[in-house]
């Protein structure tokens, strides 16, 4: 396991490349594209707390979905005949878990492919509880064997989780139907084995993997992941290699941040970052995310009125039923996800495990509290019949993290010193943009995430 992490390569997370490829003999699976849309932003935002060579014949290429270019996923099987499943490639969390036939009281597995053990020759029994802490609630259940498909490599004997509770309505919505974590397993709930380890113990692949991630939003195909070597058609000249500096997490060191050119002066004496495929924003410690914001022109970092309209015509219903349900106010956005902690629930495995709980609270969580205490006198028809009302009466303490679309091509370069070079950004590649003509909106793709000590801060 010693030169297991040796070689990383996180692939151009916002970078967009050209659609065409070259036939070069690696086995690809072309999956289609999500769109970005505005009611999801809140989606992506919610997320980001939800954790903390040439590639020759014998790669496995697997084709990722792109969802609203916040999470990419792909497709695997598990079991003899093989059961398909769609799955976040997480780089942040280290088990993987599906939903399971013995799932009955979770509405989100009744909307995803279920793990049907009875169905495959190859189980195996292992029954260990296991759970893993969300903001939003937790997906528990019990620990499976069986053998996993990823592309056309089958890992033998893998440990996953059946997932038989999946409360709120997080994964209810979502477009995937588990999680196949990339970290390493001292993260990893119970200390199972991840996946890829095993590919790497039953001498699938070389000790590699990589991503590409498509940004372009014309592409039906979301990106790629190659596991056991690079694909030469998505990049150009050599890649950069640095160590991991503490595992876990991919983590790192980072030198400073330049802003055209010219260094910011926050990582004078170097940072750590993470390397986490389940999100393509860019988070960093409060000051130096401010100074960026504030050299693009971004207004801060808090939820815009056309943010919060889709929200409200999102949630709103729900929010509504389970106030009269009698749900607790404090704990619906929650319940509901747009909360990363309520009180009562842990943090995620992910990333989100080394987050203080009072210091991640993100802009939709504050906006959708303030819409539970406006909801709370009001009735469904002046609520959701007065969207623009209610949003006018939201308190946006922390301004908005929008750009204006037409100076993007003025706007600066954003430079990241990793290994002693500079990766640069293009404003192209570092502002969302959302809508299409006079709806359009750009939003900064710079959000701030304080992690206190010991482990932060960190990007």
């Amino acid at each position: 396991m010693g030169k297991m992490w040796k070689a990383f390569v996180l692939w151009a997370l916002l970078v967009s490349v050209a659609s065409s490829m070259e036939d070069n003999g690696l086995r690809r699976i072309g999956l289609k594209k999500m769109k970005l849309g505005l009611g999801n932003l809140a989606y992506m935002r919610r997320n980001l707390h939800r954790k903390l060579g040439k590639a020759e014949n014998s790669d496995d290429i697997i084709g990722l979905k792109n969802y609203f270019d916040a999470q990419y996923y792909g497709e695997i099987a598990i079991g003899t005949p093989p059961q398909k499943f769609k799955v976040i490639f997480d780089t942040g969390s280290s088990n993987m878990w599906v939903p399971s036939s013995q799932c009955f009281s979770s509405f989100a597995c009744y909307l995803h492919a279920k793990y049907r053990s009875s169905q495959s020759s190859t189980y195996r029994q292992n029954g260990t509880s296991a759970a893993i802490q969300y903001g939003s609630g937790a997906i528990s259940g019990f620990f499976s064997y069986d053998n996993v498909q990823v592309g056309d490599i089958v890992v033998k004997n893998q440990i996953f989780i059946e997932a038989t509770n999946e409360p709120g309505t997080t994964f209810m919505m979502a477009k995937f139907d588990g999680i196949l974590g990339l970290g390493f397993q001292e993260i990893s709930v119970e200390n199972a084995v991840p996946v890829w380890y095993n590919m790497i113990d039953q001498g699938h692949i070389e000790p590699i993997f990589s991503f590409w991630l498509n940004r372009n939003q014309s592409d039906a195909k979301g990106g790629e992941i190659v596991f056991g070597g690079v694909d030469t058609a998505h990049f150009k000249g050599q890649h950069t290699f640095v160590p991991v500096t503490r595992k876990g997490y991919w983590q790192f060191d980072m030198g400073d941040i330049l802003i055209g050119g010219k260094p910011i002066g926050y990582c004078n004496g170097g940072c750590s970052a993470i390397a986490d495929s389940g999100t393509s924003l860019l988070t960093g410690p409060t000051p130096a995310i401010n100074a960026i914001n504030q050299a693009i022109g971004a207004h801060g970092d808090g939820f815009s009125s056309q943010e919060c309209k889709a929200v409200v015509a999102q949630y709103g219903p729900t929010i509504l039923n389970l106030l009269i349900a009698q749900a607790e106010p404090k704990k619906i956005c929650s319940q509901i996800g747009l909360c990363m902690f309520d009180g009562s629930h842990g943090v995620s495995a992910g990333i989100e495990s080394v987050v203080d709980e009072s210091e991640a609270k993100s802009s939709a969580c504050s906006a959708c509290e303030k819409m539970v205490v406006l909801m709370q006198n009001q009735t469904q028809d002046g609520i959701l019949n007065n969207v623009s009302e209610v949003c006018d009466k939201m308190e946006r303490s922390v301004g908005e993290s929008t750009v204006d679309c037409d100076k993007i091509p003025t706007m600066p370069i954003v430079s990241f010193t990793i290994g002693g070079k500079n990766f640069d950004l293009s404003p192209q590649e570092y502002v969302l943009k959302i809508g299409e003509g006079s709806e359009a909106q750009c939003i900064s793709g710079f959000t701030s995430l304080d992690v206190p000590p010991p482990r932060g801060p960190i990007w």
